[in-house]
């Protein structure tokens, strides 16, 4: 089984390759040396190269106290959780999982030998409690494909002990610095092996003018970007991981559709019903979730005198709570070929985008004739659920409408880097009008959820009390939302005033 280690460390390098005396760094009281390991360590990558690219690494060491398979993922700047698996012969099936969004079908290789001579140093706390260790490393790294020869360099690494606080870290390098010492220019030791024993490649040309097309794929390219590096988040049920996903997955489908004047949508239109398949899979639990904690938060709210019947346990039962079971679920979608397909089709739209004629023009133009008309969209729906009497019908039209109310936001997000204020303003107003239009979504959808419950009560001959009264308050939160729209739709009907 593999377990997760929350690494936080910084590398650095200095011209004498020594360890400056770290006893006047405040805190410490010892500096305890703990001898020299040697590491060998074989790293793998595809063939071009895929886990570097996104800062991942993934290797098989022996040596030291934790030999095994290591996959470490980025999570910010020096900070990184390390996924480690006991050792074997071949890489364990669960470390490939969480790299597959990455690798696809392509072979992972190795690409890297890294020997190492580790000179270790703990520095202790007056409680002899460890606040990180220090390390000189010596490194010999070999080029086993892609590339050509060997580099060998020193570095020092300070990682902070588990739970330690991070501002330890600064007072070592207060330290280090006045030593001469400076931070690496490498994130890893990988990187640097590969950039030292890469081939020479040919200096790229100047830029060409940035255009439309330029900003709209650069969306595109943070949104599948975003999917990719949620994937092992999601399988190992990260809180909020899935919702994530599926808001990426939204907003991708909605620049397709928002800019179909800039991408061919007889090219991208399939693509975005594959984006639209893996957010309802997505959704299928987070719905239900949501939608559950919503009914139970107002059962809370109920008088015990007025709750009838074992209300809160249907409403457990309706909600299908089976840990582990969404996960498995989910694994499946991810590891199925329909999803990579779909990550391989959005590579593909990105190295090989199908470019219309208004994609060649500047931005501003046309990414603000985009949003304008989606907003437009939204402007006729609104004012179609306001000229209906409330009911089924005003229902669905408020709905229609927060839909567009999204897509118009999605494609407002993409736009902030060329219309600026403008189109951050409209990005708030849309948000804004869909969260009021999502609270009236919710309710009817708990209204329905109740009648469908109450149903089940009665048929079971209990009361359905309870029921009914949590179906009243739904329906006047609904009324509330509607009869707020009208005055909330005069303050933002005008936000596409400055595009």
């Amino acid at each position: 089984m593999a377990d997760t280690k929350r690494e936080i460390e910084r590398k650095y390098e200095s011209d004498d390759s020594g360890l400056p005396d770290l006893t006047g760094v405040a805190g410490v009281e010892a500096v305890v040396d703990k001898g020299m390991a040697s590491l060998d360590a074989t790293y793998y990558d595809t063939a071009d190269e895929r886990l570097m690219a996104s800062s991942i690494t993934l290797r098989r060491r022996t040596g030291g106290s934790d030999a095994g398979w290591h996959l470490k993922l980025p999570v910010s700047e020096g900070v990184r959780d390390e996924i480690r698996a006991p050792l074997s012969d071949t890489l364990p099936d669960e470390l490939a999982a969480l790299v597959r969004s990455r690798t696809r079908n392509v072979e992972l290789l190795p690409v890297v030998r890294l020997r190492s001579d580790r000179d270790v140093r703990h520095l202790l706390d007056a409680d002899g409690q460890l606040l990180a260790e220090v390390s000189v490393d010596a490194v010999h790294a070999e080029r086993l494909s892609g590339g050509v020869g060997d580099a060998q360099w020193t570095e020092i690494e300070v990682e902070l002990a588990d739970d330690g606080d991070p501002a330890f870290l600064d007072k070592v390098e207060k330290r280090l610095r006045k030593a001469g010492v400076r931070r690496s220019g490498s994130s890893s030791k990988l990187a640097r092996a590969l950039a030292e024993t890469a081939p020479k490649k040919q200096a790229a040309g100047p830029g060409g003018p940035v255009t439309a097309g330029d900003h709209v794929l650069a969306y595109i390219r943070e949104q599948r970007d975003a999917i990719v590096a949620l994937d092992p988040a999601v399988r190992q049920d990260t809180e909020d991981s899935v919702h994530s996903m599926r808001v990426a997955t939204r907003r991708l489908r909605s620049t397709l559709k928002s800019y179909g004047k800039v991408l061919d949508r007889t090219v991208t239109d399939p693509i975005g019903d594959e984006l639209k398949w893996l957010a309802g899979e997505l959704g299928v639990d987070r719905d239900r979730e949501v939608l559950a904690e919503r009914l139970s938060t107002a059962l809370d709210e109920v008088p015990g005198t007025l709750v009838s019947g074992p209300v809160a346990e249907r409403l457990r039962v309706w909600a299908g709570d089976s840990p582990g079971g969404a996960s498995a679920r989910l694994i499946g979608v991810l590891d199925s070929h329909r999803h990579l397909a779909l990550l391989d089709a959005l590579d593909a739209l990105i190295a090989d985008p199908p470019l219309l004629k208004a994609a060649g023009k500047k931005p501003h133009k046309v990414i603000a004739k985009a949003v304008t008309k989606d907003f437009k969209k939204v402007s006729r729906l609104v004012g179609q659920a306001l000229e209906l009497e409330p009911g089924t019908e005003r229902d669905v039209a408020i709905h229609e409408a927060r839909k567009k109310t999204k897509r118009t936001r999605y494609a407002a997000e993409a736009a902030r880097p060329v219309l600026g204020k403008p189109a951050k303003s409209m990005v708030k107003s849309m948000k804004s009008l869909q969260n009021l239009l999502g609270e009236h979504q919710d309710s009817v959808m708990a209204r329905g959820t109740l009648r469908e419950l109450s149903a089940v009560a009665h048929a079971a001959g209990e009361s359905a009390f309870t029921y009914g009264l949590l179906y009243g308050r739904e329906e006047q939160r609904a009324a509330t939302v509607e009869a707020e729209l009208p005055g909330f739709w005069d303050g933002v009907k005008g936000a596409a005033d400055g595009l």
